[in-house]
């Protein structure tokens, strides 16, 4: 199965550093649609785009800012009044100390309460896929619907350890990510885009350089929380729909014969316990599954908010 975001990360952290090629400016990646309104819910900035609609909360993966949503924000804003959410430390806020996992989950369950959101939908990637799900376990009766992109209640290839094998490999994660720095930070960043991120190796280098705008500390924190995380037992809790969209890259599978729909059952029985769930494979996509293949993901979240 191919490593997610964070286990590229660490793998990234052990290799060694390559050279990084110059910065390439991403105006097209980077730049955001003014939002009405930007305000903090705890450590976390929320920007707000439309102010109508059902409420859609849009949560970027490790390391990643508002840029990861830009296309979303573009097309919902209009019928949605939706709330994008940077968490510290990412996308060039500074780090908190002792913001981590929890805290972004309570952040999010603030952000609910406090802007009294009715049935919000919580759409996640990577991270924020398994935030929204830890959300939607807790306030079952709060949440409309939830969609994670290639985001899990568990980080995949490590369902079968015992948990003292997750804790031990998550604190030699998170310890070799710490004790990067900056320069070499960037530099795995192209690596993993380049690899694991996206197929085109353009954009990958685009949303490199924007992904290293974050804290290497931060993303190490955040990193080594969500390696020990298992939010399996919650899973039967949550009452609203949940859409979970797979990517899957053909060259990336050739060698071990996986197809499409074989990924998907996995990604599925990862989600075992989930009462309303369906899982949907995107095709020609990597990680980044939102730019490699954006017209099959705002298709797939369109139709998913419609039958809501």
């Amino acid at each position: 199965m191919k490593a997610s975001l964070l286990f590229a990360l660490a793998l990234a952290a052990c290799a060694p550093a390559i050279a990084a090629e110059p910065a390439t400016a991403a105006p097209d990646r980077a730049a955001m649609a003014a939002p009405v309104e930007r305000f903090e819910v705890g450590s976390m900035l929320v920007a707000r785009h439309g102010q109508r609609g059902r409420p859609l909360v849009l949560i970027p993966g490790l390391g990643s800012g508002p840029w990861a949503w830009k296309d979303a924000i573009r097309e919902y804003s209009g019928d949605y009044t939706v709330y994008v959410v940077t968490l510290p430390g990412f996308d060039g806020r500074p780090a908190v100390a002792g913001a981590g996992f929890d805290s972004a989950r309570d952040a999010l369950k603030q952000l609910i309460a406090t802007r009294k959101l009715d049935k919000p939908v919580l759409i996640g990637h990577s991270m924020g896929g398994a935030l929204a799900l830890a959300v939607a376990s807790q306030l079952p009766d709060q949440v409309g619907g939830v969609v994670a992109v290639d985001g899990l209640p568990i980080f995949p290839t490590m369902e079968n350890l015992p948990q003292e094998r997750r804790l031990m490999m998550a604190q030699g994660a998170k310890a070799q990510l710490a004790s990067l720095t900056v320069p070499v930070f960037a530099a795995q960043q192209q690596m993993y885009m380049r690899q694991i991120g996206s197929a085109d190796t353009a954009m990958a280098d685009q949303l490199a350089t924007l992904s290293a705008r974050s804290d290497p500390g931060a993303v190490s924190e955040y990193m080594g929380e969500v390696l020990a995380l298992d939010l399996r037992p919650a899973l039967p809790a949550i009452k609203a729909p949940v859409l979970v969209l797979a990517p899957f890259y053909a060259p990336d599978a050739a060698k071990s014969g996986l197809t499409p729909q074989a990924k998907a059952a996995y990604y599925k029985s990862l989600m075992a316990g989930t009462p309303k769930v369906e899982v949907v494979p995107v095709e020609g996509a990597r990680h980044f599954v939102m730019f490699d293949q954006p017209r099959q993901v705002s298709d797939a979240i369109g139709r998913f908010l419609k039958s809501l």
